[in-house]
């Protein structure tokens, strides 16, 4: 059968399609941009007829129609490998779990751990030799594909065809229902709104940045403030290893600055397994033999991380104590974003030869309704705030009042070192509870007025 015949065969309506999905189901979306945004309205009418259907997104664009639906969550129950925007407010309702992910392992949960029913895909139109393009949205799509009984690719021509790679494209024969969508434009994502903190921080990472090295940029304004300086800088033979590809590395590739020449691992391509951004981002991708995107367990292992020289990995924490254990994704038990890659990077740039890692954080956060100021800097963590990096993978802390590497440092040089780059404001109180703790040497107290 011709891919052509086989494509008409398994085209089938919204409605047909989300039948597939029974009570009991564990129903995967996929990740990111590629969402099933045009397939899922229609399963959510399904409320009334279905029960004990458990779903898995990551990052969704926007908020879940089902699990706004069933605020009971007895037909749908919603949980989330790494929360967006939407994602948080449903979790503050009490609609949407948190899956704890190390994400380079996110392949092998599915080959060794989980099982799933149904698979819905947004994807790119059919190439001529039968495959379906997962798009920007790589991350481990094919590993669910595999695991699914059931696979329904939603075709979107507004999907940017990004080569790999590998395990970028799925092949009509291993989908059983196609559904062509409204074709709407992929999520747009607005230029974060980067503050004076952000571009401090960035100005000392942007020091430690050598000619030749290879950069990650997580999520948030810190790290792309980072990236719009090097698209300003003079520096050169720059490359891209990173878990997610934004609007910033289009800016440094079409300034100069990364041409991806002196790396070890994929030399000549910006490796990365997701991309989220403006449709400048989606546009630079699309068919561009420059791009490369791999699933997440090549792009963030660790030890391929570690194979660039020069690596530069850059992400954000929401606060770091005094022991040096960063907490990177919830605020307290209010969960606010997941673990990601930063774990990954953070120890895979450390083991790079020549090779940094950057946690960053202003120094402290100003409450919206009182106006008063709370050090980023605790410590010890708020009460049911998580891990992300543990104190034994931490390296360089930075806020806009320096950079400090925790490697190697005992506890109460830790205090020392991250004190002194607290807000000054903070440094008497986190001195006094340092003593408390028995982490602060009593003759040090004049970093308190540094």
């Amino acid at each position: 059968m011709s891919h052509k015949a086989e494509y008409k065969k398994k085209l089938v309506s919204a409605k047909q399609a989300v039948e597939v999905v029974k009570s009991g189901d564990w129903v995967d979306y996929g990740h990111f941009a590629c969402a099933p945004t045009y397939l899922e309205p229609v399963l959510a009418e399904r409320t009334e007829e279905l029960s004990d259907v458990k779903i898995r997104a990551c990052t969704f664009p926007g908020i879940s129609v089902a699990a706004q639906a069933d605020p009971t969550r007895e037909s749908f129950h919603y949980n989330n490998w790494h929360f967006s925007g939407g994602d948080r407010a449903l979790h503050d309702r009490g609609l949407c779990n948190y899956i704890p992910l190390l994400y380079h392992e996110g392949p092998s949960y599915y080959n060794n751990c989980i099982e799933t029913d149904v698979f819905i895909v947004k994807v790119a139109p059919m190439n001529r030799s039968g495959y379906f393009n997962f798009g920007p949205s790589n991350s481990f799509s094919k590993a669910i594909a595999n695991r699914a009984k059931k696979v329904i690719v939603e075709v979107n021509s507004s999907v940017p065809y990004v080569y790999g790679g590998y395990n970028e494209s799925i092949h009509i024969s291993d989908v059983d229902c196609i559904v062509e969508s409204d074709n709407k434009p992929l999520i747009s994502l607005p230029a974060p709104a980067i503050t004076e903190s952000d571009n401090k921080v960035a100005a000392l990472i942007m020091e430690k940045i050598e000619d030749g090295a290879v950069i990650q940029l997580g999520i948030g304004a810190m790290p792309n403030a980072v990236g719009m300086m090097i698209a300003q800088s003079d520096l050169k033979d720059l490359g891209v290893h990173t878990e997610m590809l934004v609007d910033s590395f289009v800016d440094m590739y079409l300034s100069g600055r990364v041409n991806n020449k002196k790396k070890q691992l994929n030399p000549g391509k910006m490796v990365f397994t997701f991309g989220l951004g403006s449709q400048k981002l989606y546009d630079f991708m699309d068919h561009n033999p420059c791009c490369a995107t791999y699933s997440v367990d090549y792009t963030n292992n660790p030890a391929r991380i570690a194979s660039n020289d020069k690596m530069v990995a850059i992400n954000n924490a929401v606060e770091v104590d005094l022991y040096g254990q960063v907490c990177s994704e919830s605020s307290g038990i209010r969960h606010i974003s997941g673990t990601g890659g930063q774990f990954d990077y953070t120890f895979g740039a450390y083991h790079s030869k020549g090779g940094n890692a950057f946690i960053c954080l202003s120094s402290t956060q100003t409450n919206k309704k009182t106006g008063k100021t709370k050090s980023r800097i605790t410590p010890t963590l708020s009460p049911g705030s998580i891990v992300t990096v543990p104190r034994t993978i931490v390296s360089n802390i930075v806020t806009e009042f320096g950079v400090v590497n925790l490697k190697g440092k005992s506890t109460w040089e830790r205090a020392e070192l991250l004190i002194g780059i607290a807000h000054p404001d903070h440094r008497e109180e986190l001195i006094q509870e340092a003593e408390k703790m028995g982490i602060w040497k009593n003759n040090h107290k004049k970093v308190a007025n540094a």
